[in-house]
């Protein structure tokens, strides 16, 4: 498909071009990941839409609610699975609580795709270190599905990752599935004791930096909390990660999704229109004032 094609399809996909109207999609499943933070799957109400929308790990998308108003989330499940598409939310404002309170059968509306995604060619071959905290988890588990089902592509595969408690922990399903599969190295910490967990106890960045994965090679993909990446980064430096061997994406403070409102600027960048995946390298003079 040449340029000019795929640009005339997304702009078809986009409500025949214009950008601000959302599609209808129809909610066939929730799961509560915690007690506030909740997974839907869902899938267009137009059959033909559910066969020509595509995305990549990392991009996101808005989501909507009548008389609520609308908010930007990753698309947490994997473009290799193209059953159905998942978005993982935390009920923190009037729409995501607006979210929280539909079932299996309401609609939504969806905007999107925007926003880049994780660099799968640069990604390929090379070892790779999943470093994740909370709901953080919800965009690296689209390409951590993503590496596993092209599973020969990549090298090593380690995953860090962490939660306030046993009860915050998200994704447990994909925890055990990745826990009995041979080919990834996983480790799951919470901060502190709390009468129930009786795996590994600590603060992610330092966990991380107890498991120490080499950093020939290797590239570390971190999200979650914003002190928790700030944290991170340092870890990743003293084990030998450059900032060009580290990726995070930047989920705080967009809305519009397409460069227009101005509220995602950092420095020069925008997060939704230059992100929400960036190296290390790109934001390392402000992550640790603005993220």
């Amino acid at each position: 498909m040449s340029g000019v094609d795929d640009i005339i399809r997304k702009k078809k996909f986009l409500a025949e071009g214009n950008v601000y109207l959302p599609h209808i999609a129809v909610i066939e499943k929730v799961i509560e990941e915690t007690p506030a933070v909740k997974t839907f799957h869902f899938n267009f109400k137009d059959e033909k839409l559910r066969e020509e929308f595509t995305f990549e790990s990392g991009q996101f998308g808005e989501y909507s609610v009548m008389g609520f108003g609308e908010a930007p989330f990753c698309i947490s499940s994997s473009p290799t699975r193209r059953d159905h598409f998942e978005v993982a939310m935390q009920a923190v404002g009037k729409v995501t609580r607006a979210l929280h309170q539909l079932g299996v059968g309401s609609e939504i509306g969806f905007r999107g795709p925007y926003g880049n995604s994780f660099p799968l060619d640069f990604l390929k071959g090379k070892n790779l270190v999943f470093v994740g905290g909370g709901i953080g988890l919800a965009p690296l588990r689209s390409l951590i599905w993503n590496v596993i089902d092209n599973r020969d592509e990549y090298g090593r595969v380690n995953i860090v990752y962490g939660a306030r408690s046993s009860a915050d922990l998200c994704f447990k399903y994909d925890l055990d599935a990745w826990e009995k599969d041979d080919s990834i190295d996983i480790v799951s910490a919470i901060d502190r004791e709390d009468g129930v967990w009786t795996g590994k106890i600590g603060l992610v960045p330092n966990v991380l930096g107890e498991v120490a994965p080499a950093a020939d090679n290797a590239v570390a993909i971190v999200c979650g909390p914003p002190i928790m990446i700030r944290f991170t980064f340092p870890a990743l430096e003293k084990l030998g990660f450059t900032p060009e061997q580290m990726i995070t994406t930047l989920e705080k403070r967009m809305k519009c999704g397409i460069g227009k409102c101005g509220r995602c600027n950092i420095g020069n960048l925008y997060v939704c229109r230059d992100g929400p995946v960036f190296t290390y390298s790109q934001i390392k003079d402000f992550v640790s004032s603005e993220h």
